[in-house]
């Protein structure tokens, strides 16, 4: 295992493996909420997104026309894209190259059961051998996390990629299919797709959950939520961060619109508490995403509902932050540790296979 590069803060000079090469700041600097840290990390996002011929950030502007698929609500202007990637405005109307009812940019492969699902834990497909899980991996995302443990959907070009039709994938659904998956990437810019996917898996038999970071427009959310309860399935919020300032520079994007859809959805959350509907995971990145920060994700979780499960997996140096150590034990056993203080009742610690535990 090759060893993690000691790095300089930009602004305290402090010297630690625990910081990344790319954001050039530690995670103390970053909450201070610097004007000058956070344009330079905004630069940081954009020269990011421009080697997968991206927007640097969701586009703003008055003359454009405001997409509703999720919440990062891009006004996208003539000739420019949405921040996903897969709209664009041409002669005054977005065109979508996927992500509609009709066609979707994505992957899929049967996973079978029981799985690494982030919520596997708590997961009646837990017990449910022999079945597998149909994983559709979208192809896009309403996110820039330079620490992105599944980057490789960038490689698709969303204007080259010829989108799938919703049809083919219901098609691949068999008797087997205990449970179907929609993550990625996210399923948030493709909404559209999964839910017209899934409303007739529903009708199958088929169990609906997601993995998301929780960007979805709320029409979409609620039916989502709809979907999973009615089938035994269930919505697995990524709480990245819970310091806004720290979500912008691992991310590009406020964490605000995430809490909102967190709190909509985990107030239904005792609609069905023995099958758990909702769960949450947070990403332990060494010397950003640690047992303070987590102990403040925990407690905004634990003042809605303090039996919704809550996982903490553990961090691989991948994509940009690829010079970052592994997340260790030590790590994993002090943010467990801290989540339970901060009053949840259910606790787990995933990608045990990359501390040794």
């Amino acid at each position: 295992m090759p060893k993690a590069i000691e790095i300089k803060c930009s602004s305290c000079f402090k010297t630690s493996e625990d910081i990344s090469d790319i954001i050039g700041f530690c995670a103390d600097c970053i909450k201070k909420n610097n004007i000058t840290i956070s344009n330079r990390l905004e630069k940081v996002h954009a020269a990011s997104r421009s080697q997968f011929n991206l927007p640097g950030k969701p586009s703003k502007g008055q003359d454009g026309i405001e997409c509703p698929v999720c919440m990062n609500k891009c006004s996208i202007a003539e000739g420019e894209k949405g921040f996903c990637g897969l709209r664009k405005g041409l002669d005054g109307k977005l065109v979508h190259n996927g992500g509609t009812k009709d066609k979707g940019i994505f992957s899929w492969y049967r996973d079978p059961l029981p799985t690494n699902c982030v919520a596997s834990w708590v997961c009646e497909g837990y017990d449910a051998r022999g079945s597998h899980n149909l994983a559709v991996f979208y192809q896009a995302c309403s996110m820039n996390c330079l620490f992105c443990q599944n980057w490789h959907f960038r490689q698709t070009d969303p204007e080259k990629e010829k989108p799938v039709p919703a049809d083919e994938l219901i098609s691949v659904a068999s008797s087997d299919t205990f449970c179907i998956c929609f993550f990625g990437g996210d399923p948030s810019p493709q909404m559209p797709h999964a839910l017209s996917v899934s409303t007739v898996l529903a009708e199958n038999g088929v169990r609906i959950c997601w993995e998301t970071n929780g960007m979805m427009a709320t029409k979409y959310l609620d039916r989502a939520l709809d979907l999973s309860l009615n089938t035994g399935g269930c919505i697995k919020f990524d709480l990245k961060a819970y310091d806004d300032h720290l979500h912008k520079a691992l991310t590009g994007i406020s964490n605000r619109p995430v809490q909102d859809n967190f709190l909509r959805a985990a107030d239904r959350f005792e609609e069905r508490p023995d099958n758990p509907l909702v769960i949450a995971s947070t990403l332990l990145v060494p010397g950003y995403i640690e047992k303070d920060e987590v102990y403040q994700i925990a407690r905004f979780i634990a003042r809605i509902n303090p039996d919704i499960p809550y996982s903490l997996l553990a961090f691989a140096p991948q994509f940009f932050m690829a010079d970052m150590p592994f997340t260790s034990s030590k790590q994993a056993k002090e943010a467990e540790a801290a989540a339970h203080e901060a009053g949840l009742t259910n606790v787990h610690i995933g990608n045990r296979h990359l501390l040794g535990l």
